[in-house]
């Protein structure tokens, strides 16, 4: 007998089932249909609600402040927003990920301390061992990360273009990709220390001192040392149309070059949002003034490998200077990043079915894919049990209202079209809509593909 039946409306791979039902048992998917369920242990009607594959934000940031009991807070964020499985960054404090030693010791806490499953992102030195990188493939990670900018000298160091080709070598014949954080120090670092000189230190100042020639540039670069050794290089965050274009065309090439989308830079502006949120809407790259519609346009034509949320929930008080230089970037996004992406699907295309199946296909099926999840992100016979309940009906959003969740929100007062109301990872309920489950289903998902 199933351990669970769920019945709901199924979004499958470009389409979705209205009166669906979906069997469980092992943790697994076994079997799906629509009308009359199959006999179970429970079985759980969610009327007209969305059953979706659970998101797969392919962009956290766990233990940038807090190490590996970051991982905790973190995933309670994924359970309560309907993302099944987190990607996590390597800028972990005090140490990156650099060896298979730390790795191991953040998968430790991953199997004590997660609330949804947790894939990794490595890194590397500036001047990288190729024995680690190995060791590190060996153990499971998803993909690496590096920074042509350095935000930490140990932590998040700006790795210089012989490391880049070094990484690319030893990752031959593997199919992992390497993402990059795309702005050109020294562009950067020129263009603040004008605008610091200038007593240019506003929250609206903040975009024009990280100009859009910054990002291409270190775009530009990277793109090719990977086409030089036919490496997978990806952009993870692109704040301007033309940097989408410019990947496209290497795409076009025949090069594996690609590129994801923050949902900030697809519900948020410049001029519009910074002088009521300031500070916290400062990320970086950063929030760009009138490129909203061509940036969605982008993920109409296809051009975003998948849309994530960096999510970095820093306190409050790392927000609170009025010089726009000394406050820390990142803000939370978890809990919104399907709701609030489902929202500006259905605003964008009009459709109910059409925005679901494109949220499945950004949020779940396209970093599956990516990332080598190869059983998760859709809803089929053999995939785990990771899914997620979203309620159609307008709700304006509080982050207020989830105690367990980040503190604050710059989505706040934001209207969103659909509540998540239900997250199931490994088929363990854990979030039931009101507060995170006492279970602890999650588990370090290793690239398998």
């Amino acid at each position: 007998m199933l351990d669970l039946v769920l019945k709901g409306r199924l979004v499958l791979p470009g389409r979705s089932v209205t009166e669906g039902w979906l069997g469980i048992a092992g943790g697994r998917i076994v079997s799906l249909g629509e009308g009359e369920a199959p006999e179970a242990s429970k079985t759980i009607d969610h009327g007209e609600s969305f059953i979706l594959p659970g998101a797969i934000d392919g962009q956290t940031h766990a233990g940038s402040q807090w190490g590996f009991a970051g991982i905790a807070p973190t995933t309670k964020a994924a359970a309560i927003g309907g993302v099944t499985t987190i990607v996590d960054m390597p800028y972990d404090h005090p140490d990156p990920i650099m060896t298979v030693d730390l790795l191991e010791q953040k998968v430790a806490a991953i199997e004590e301390l997660a609330h949804t499953n947790v894939a990794l992102y490595a890194t590397i030195p500036t001047e990288p061992d190729p024995a680690d990188i190995r060791g590190l493939v060996e153990a499971g990670v998803a993909a690496f990360k590096i920074s042509s900018f350095e935000a930490h000298p140990h932590r998040f160091p700006r790795i210089g273009s012989d490391a880049v080709l070094t990484l690319f070598e030893s990752l031959d014949g593997t199919g992992l990709p390497v993402g990059l954080h795309n702005e050109d120090q020294e562009v950067i670092r020129a263009t603040e220390a004008k605008f610091r000189a200038e007593g240019r230190t506003t929250p609206l100042d903040h975009s024009p001192s990280r100009p859009p020639v910054a990002e291409m540039s270190a775009t530009a670069t990277f793109l090719e040392l990977g086409a030089s050794l036919g490496g997978h290089a990806h952009i993870v965050h692109i704040s301007i149309p033309e940097g989408f274009e410019l990947v496209a065309e290497h795409a076009a090439r025949g090069e594996k070059a690609s590129a994801e989308m923050c949902l900030h830079y697809l519900l948020f502006d410049a001029d519009e949002h910074m002088p009521k949120l300031g500070p916290k809407l400062k990320v970086n790259p950063p929030i760009r003034s009138g490129v909203r519609d061509a940036l969605w346009q982008v993920i109409e034509d296809g051009g975003a490998a998948f849309v994530s949320s960096d999510h970095s929930a820093w306190g409050l008080e790392r927000k609170a200077s009025d010089n726009i230089f000394e406050v820390a970037a990142g803000m939370p996004g978890l809990e919104t990043l399907l709701p609030g992406f489902y929202t500006e699907a259905l605003r964008r295309t009009g459709s109910v079915e059409m925005a679901a199946c494109l949220t499945a296909a950004l949020l779940a099926e396209g970093p599956a894919d990516f990332f080598g999840l190869a059983t998760k992100g859709r809803l089929e016979p053999g995939c785990d049990a990771d899914i997620a309940v979203l309620a159609p009906g307008e709700v304006v959003y509080n982050s207020a209202l989830i105690p367990e969740g980040s503190s604050w929100s710059a989505y706040d007062g934001m209207t969103f079209a659909a509540t998540t109301v239900a997250t199931y990872v490994n088929g363990v309920l854990a979030w039931n809509g009101k507060a995170v489950t006492e279970e602890t289903p999650g588990t370090y998902a290793r690239r398998s593909a």
